[in-house]
């Protein structure tokens, strides 16, 4: 009870000197002027330095804020640019990849041009899991005129043959496949012989005459003796030559000329020259007229 009269008594203070301070500036402006200048003085100083201090730390907090959405608005910028140079990356690939094809495509078509064999252009679209080096799939087939034993070559050089086919792909069985055969001809000394693939990527020239005198660096070619490719198409050229007491024959090793394991787009021979079947029928009458008495 003691309580709530002391805190009722000083309200009623409060009040009265608060409305005496009132009538004072009403009836007396002058005093009251310099009175409140001069306790405003001191007192303005003590307010000030808050006041100072709550202006700084409002204008840091306003300036951090300003830098941090500053640094935001970069951060989006830095990862539009970058958004905007993978984008652009990707294009300059493609375009390099077209460019490329394009290059692949114009030596092609200048091979297919000087070549005197009809050709078919087709793309590399897979390759034998199990062996690296044994085959791969094009996207030609029957429908396009592709049959089994047809010849398979790049400008560089001879890549294998085809060995299955369906309606709308084949299979190619390389120069470096064991199962591959090709009659080859080395290009210094004439000797002939047959290319076989080998268990480890490359080929072999076997069954060349003992006597002969092939040598490392010689260059084998294909001899066109048989209808799948005509003759000097590069196969690889010799790197060890094999001449063992007792045999009748030497052997030598090939680095095959196409690189096998980077082939996008090949051509087929259809036709190993321009005029084979004039030349088929040539051969006909030539053995019908052997068979004459």
């Amino acid at each position: 009870m003691a309580i709530s009269r002391s805190t009722y008594g000083t309200r009623r203070l409060a009040i009265v000197l608060f409305a005496c301070l009132l009538v004072a500036l009403f009836l007396l402006p002058s005093q009251s002027q310099r009175l409140l200048q001069y306790v405003g003085g001191p007192l303005g100083q003590i307010l000030s330095v808050p006041l100072a201090a709550f202006s700084s730390v409002d204008h840091g907090i306003s300036e951090t804020w300003n830098a941090y959405l500053a640094l935001q608005s970069v951060q989006e910028e830095n990862r539009q640019l970058h958004r905007d140079l993978e984008l652009l990356k990707g294009q300059n690939n493609q375009l390099r990849e077209s460019v490329a094809a394009t290059r692949r495509y114009e030596t092609l078509l200048n091979f297919k041009q000087q070549s005197p064999s009809q050709t078919l252009a087709a793309q590399v679209i897979g390759r034998d899991a199990t062996n690296w080096y044994g085959g791969m799939i094009l996207n030609k087939g029957e429908s396009d005129g592709v049959r089994v034993e047809m010849g398979v070559v790049t400008p560089a050089g001879v890549v294998g043959r085809i060995v299955k086919t369906n309606s709308t792909s084949s299979v190619v069985l390389l120069v470096t496949d064991p199962n591959n055969a090709i009659a080859g001809v080395v290009q210094r000394t004439r000797d002939e012989g047959i290319v076989e693939g080998t268990s480890h990527g490359r080929a072999r020239l076997k069954y060349i005459p003992l006597l002969s005198r092939v040598q490392a660096g010689d260059r084998v070619v294909t001899s066109g003796l048989t209808g799948t490719f005509p003759r000097g198409l590069a196969i690889g050229g010799l790197t060890q030559v094999e001449k063992s007491e007792g045999d009748l024959f030497q052997s030598a090793e090939i680095e095959p000329e196409v690189d096998l394991s980077k082939l996008d787009e090949v051509l087929i021979i259809t036709a190993p020259y321009e005029d084979a079947d004039s030349a088929q029928k040539l051969l006909q009458e030539i053995r019908g007229d052997r068979k004459k008495p």
